[in-house]
């Protein structure tokens, strides 16, 4: 066998600037933090001595592998070399003899499949081609399997998953479906947990392989969605050797923790919510292999806080504050003793923190960037009301000298629609605010972390209400007196670059200028050209190609162009096909056609995600620039 393991030494400080200079203006800034390098996505082996994990400390998404001792600094890690694409997920298999990595091909949306040896040796791609699209599954509580699932590559066309074996590379089928995901399998693989469903609309189905029967896992499914499952063994309480734990809205006001026992031949207890905030979402759960103990994340106004519960007894430990505002894909550890997870914050790239459950201690387990000694922005929770009485919410990044009276803005709009924003390490909002224009971030109605009806609440033909969401955001900035109402900016990228794109469409003289980044400019064009199953899960939101047609061309921004007459930057990866490229050039096109003022920025290399340093960096450069001459921003003497 050959080691392929990089042993690089990564405990020095990085510079903060490229040459090494502590920044001096905002585009400095901007560089130095999108530059800021972090760690994520951890997987753990059986014991929690060694975590795998990734990192773009290079300049682009990597797989890592480290020792875990939380008594001690963090250890070195090492680079596991696999190819030249980013690293988008790995998990460590349950015997502890594989990692198992999902890639963007070509940094685009699709993804492959490979496994490699924890020492890197044995990498080898288990997907197929490049060119097809795998998503990366569980392995098998063994160990001996991974699952690959294969969207269908033609409209109506199934989606299959496979049980691989990483040795061999052979294969069998384990379920086929429209959308399906395998989220569990029982320990002896008989019972497969299936999440099925489009956006807002998925449930669970329990498949018994030797009966060939499947049976829904929450009977009586009504309005909501179930995205999360897990099987463990039931307490000795329970009548039943399973118990499904299960993370759903549905018939709820709110993400919840629910358990349902279940049997053989489809067999089902009663459900019961085990866990349940009026101020919170559940966001994350994971188990202890036992079934004993489970990690439970909560998404509180967008910070999160941790529990821990004891299913023998129901006991809700809390654990202490995190080390930072948000936590990130969580994992606690086979014999439930650790949790190694990624926090950040405002002012904190992600880093790998572990949590030892007996003592609830934190202690960090990943290097970390030095970041610039300027002090970064902490943005505050701003409450306002829509103009139909929903209250929403927004983070604040009031730019320095904001506070002695109303001055250039931009609002900055999340994807999804489903996402939220959070305190998160944002370098484009910090380096905006240093140039001197407040940023102000909200969650209109269909952000996650609010509950069921808030996501709902612009489904389908309520889309206009979200529209009017953006309008009353900018109204909330000028009547606070924080923004100067003839300088404010509306931006966003994915779904938020399609609110910038019908922002200024649909409500000429509202903003002063734009910034769309990878968004949609006609439904229909969307439609027609992004991923088969993406188009398929998006129904519920956006509405459906033919029996929504009107509807989808009433709320295409490119067909009221005509309308749209301030300066507008366009933003798009090359390689994206989720939101494909062609909806920012036709925008592009159709403007200039009108001599209107609109910039193109083509950024190569990158999809629907912009994954390399390099990317983030120009982007953050592109909006000063832009957002100070459009707005009327002064450059200080001696900046760039």
């Amino acid at each position: 066998m050959t080691d392929m393991t990089d042993t690089t030494d990564t405990t020095a400080d990085i510079p903060a600037t490229r040459d090494g200079a502590e920044p001096t203006d905002a585009v400095a800034l901007g560089d130095a933090l999108a530059e800021a390098w972090g760690s994520w996505g951890p997987t753990m082996t059986p014991d929690a001595g060694r975590v795998a994990f990734i990192s773009d400390r290079s300049g682009r998404p990597e797989l890592w592998v480290q020792d875990v001792d939380p008594d001690r600094p963090p250890a070195p890690a090492r680079r596991i070399p696999l190819t030249e694409d980013p690293v988008v997920a790995v998990q460590w298999s349950a015997d502890a003899s594989w990692l198992s990595v999902a890639i963007a091909t070509d940094g685009g949306v699709r993804t492959q499949v490979w496994v490699v040896r924890p020492d890197g040796s044995d990498a080898r791609r288990i997907s197929g081609p490049p060119s097809v699209h795998a998503e990366l599954g569980p392995w098998t509580r063994s160990g001996h399997h991974v699952v690959v699932t294969f969207p269908g590559e033609e409209p109506e066309e199934p989606t299959r998953s496979f049980l691989v074996n990483p040795v061999t590379g052979e294969s069998r089928l384990l379920a086929v479906g429209d959308l399906v995901h395998v989220l569990d399998l029982s320990l002896e693989e008989r019972l497969v947990v299936l999440l099925d469903g489009r956006r807002g609309q998925q449930f669970c189905v329990v498949v018994d392989r030797l009966s060939d029967e499947s049976h829904p896992l929450l009977p009586g499914e009504s309005t909501g969605s179930t995205d999360v499952a897990l099987l463990r063994r039931a307490p000795d309480d329970v009548p039943a050797p399973l118990v499904a734990y299960v993370v759903t809205d549905v018939g709820l006001p709110r993400r919840q923790l629910v358990s349902m026992p279940l049997h053989v031949e489809g067999w089902r207890g009663q459900k019961r919510v085990l866990a349940a905030r009026e101020d919170a979402e559940l966001e994350a759960l994971d188990a202890d292999d036992a079934g004993r103990l489970l990690l439970l994340v909560w998404n509180v106004a967008g910070r999160s806080e941790l529990e821990l519960l004891v299913t023998s007894t129901g006991e809700r430990i809390p654990v202490p504050e995190l080390p930072g505002a948000v936590a990130a894909t969580p994992v606690l550890s086979r014999d439930g003793h650790a949790v190694i997870l990624a926090v950040e914050g405002p002012a904190q790239p992600r880093s790998l923190w572990h949590l030892d459950t007996g003592t609830r201690r934190w202690s960090r387990i990943s290097e970390s960037p030095r970041l610039p000694t300027q002090e970064l922005i902490e943005p505050t929770l701003e409450t306002f009301t829509a103009s139909d009485g929903l209250e929403l919410t927004g983070w604040l990044y009031r730019a320095r000298g904001g506070d002695e009276g109303p001055g250039p803005a931009m609002l900055s709009l999340h994807g999804g629609p489903e996402a939220q924003e959070r305190p998160v390490f944002h370098p484009q909002h910090q380096a905006l605010a240093a140039a001197g224009i407040t940023v102000f971030a909200p969650n209109i109605r269909g952000s996650s972390g609010f509950g069921r009806a808030f996501v709902q609440a612009d489904d389908v033909g309520r889309r206009y209400d979200a529209f009017r969401d953006v309008l009353d955001a900018r109204r909330h900035l000028v009547e606070a007196g924080i923004a100067d109402a003839d300088r404010i900016a509306v931006t966003g990228r994915s779904y938020g670059g399609y609110l910038t794109f019908a922002s200024l469409a649909f409500s000429p003289g509202e903003f002063a200028a734009g910034v769309a980044i990878c968004g949609m400019s006609d439904m229909l064009t969307f439609y027609r050209d992004t991923e088969p199953w993406i188009a398929s899960a998006a129904y519920s939101k956006y509405g459906h190609p033919v029996s929504d047609r009107p509807l989808l061309k009433d709320i295409s921004p490119l067909r009221a162009a005509d309308r749209i007459e301030v300066p507008l930057l366009v933003v798009h990866g090359e390689l994206d096909t989720n939101v494909p490229l062609g909806e920012s050039l036709q925008m592009v096109e159709a403007l200039r056609e009108r001599d209107r003022p609109v910039d193109l920025l083509l950024l190569e290399g990158e999809g629907h995600e912009f994954r390399r340093a390099e990317s983030r960096r120009t982007l953050v450069e592109h909006m000063i620039r832009f957002l100070r001459e459009a707005l009327g921003v002064p450059v200080p003497r001696g900046e760039a």
